[in-house]
């Protein structure tokens, strides 16, 4: 499903507008206010709207069946019915994260099949490892562009394998290899990763920083990061955007924490790469429903002349420039 609009007298005419989210999660809160018939993306849905394409993280299995993974603290497994909720604002979500497998493969499979029922595309998981690890390819204005997805946090259990289902695992040579070929094979203007990793609630780290550039080298245009549950900081790289965690988006059960904050991430991209890009901010009540803080600043920046427009926001908005 794309979002196609007519462009601002501030943005090219022929500029592809792409919105990622970080981690939506639709059962408990959010999944209760489904039950009752609210959208829990209705404030955002104008601002979704106006882009050619949304890539959200889906942090949860949607089935009716399976068991939740034993000895795992927290398992969340959301009702079909979310999902023409979902399909109204992302068309395509990833599924490399460490919830996907919360109720086992075969609900996993169940999963798949409600997202191709109801048109939603997915990066980061499949019915198997070439499945997995192979890009989405959006085409829009004139542009190919690969969208590729792995986890990078524990479990790994739940990695796809010959032939059974799962998720991408980040392996630094299979990623470099995936790059490469999306650019090869597939034969994309541009590539951008879309990655589970960090730890919760910290400041970025080492391994995202290491992963990150190393996708950056093996040709990726830009680098897009949830899971850590807050927000985390952006750098450049050789030119190119890692952006390490956008936050949450849609979830419940953070109290007054960071955890509340997330950034919608908007780039705005054409064949030389990444044009401009600038976050918006929600903040999620206690059922996990995403408002639009409209005051508050955050990290937005331009790649044209490698000039950052420093506005520092929440979390870690730092924004750095590393050659």
């Amino acid at each position: 499903m794309l979002h196609l609009v007519v462009a601002t007298a501030a943005c090219a005419a022929d500029d592809t507008r792409l919105i990622f989210s970080g981690d939506i999660m639709l059962a408990d809160g959010p999944g209760r206010a489904l039950a009752r018939g609210a959208d829990p993306f209705a404030e955002f849905a104008p601002i979704l709207r106006a882009a050619d394409a949304t890539i959200g993280n889906l942090e949860c299995v949607v089935a009716t069946g399976g068991e939740p993974e034993k000895g795992k603290r927290w398992t969340f497994r959301a009702k079909p019915r979310a999902l023409p909720v979902l399909a109204r604002h992302f068309g395509i979500v990833s599924l490399a994260n460490n919830h996907t497998g919360d109720y086992g493969r075969a609900a996993f499979v169940e999963e798949l099949n409600f997202l191709d029922h109801y048109g939603i595309e997915h990066i980061g998981g499949g019915r198997n490892c070439v499945e997995a690890r192979t890009p989405y390819l959006l085409k829009v204005k004139g542009l190919r562009i690969a969208l590729l997805a792995y986890n990078d946090f524990e479990p790994r259990h739940f990695e796809a394998g010959p032939s059974w289902a799962g998720t991408a695992w980040s392996v630094d040579e299979q990623v470099v290899a995936d790059i490469q070929a999306a650019r090869t094979i597939h034969q994309a203007d541009l590539v951008i990763p879309f990655m589970h990793w960090g730890e919760e609630h910290e400041p970025a780290n080492a391994r995202q920083r290491q992963l990150g550039r190393l996708m950056i080298d093996a040709g990726a245009d830009v680098v897009v990061g949830s899971h850590p549950h807050c927000t985390q900081g952006a750098e450049y790289y050789k030119g190119r955007l890692i952006m390490f965690s956008l936050g949450n988006f849609v979830f419940d059960g953070f109290g007054k924490s960071s955890g509340r904050i997330g950034w919608l991430l908007r780039l705005r991209l054409n064949k030389q790469g990444l044009v401009a890009w600038d976050t918006v901010v929600a903040e999620m009540d206690d059922e996990g429903i995403p408002h639009l803080l409209r005051d508050v600043a955050s990290p937005s920046g331009s790649l044209g002349s490698v000039k950052i427009k420093e506005r520092p926001g929440l979390g870690d908005p730092e924004v750095e420039s590393k050659k």
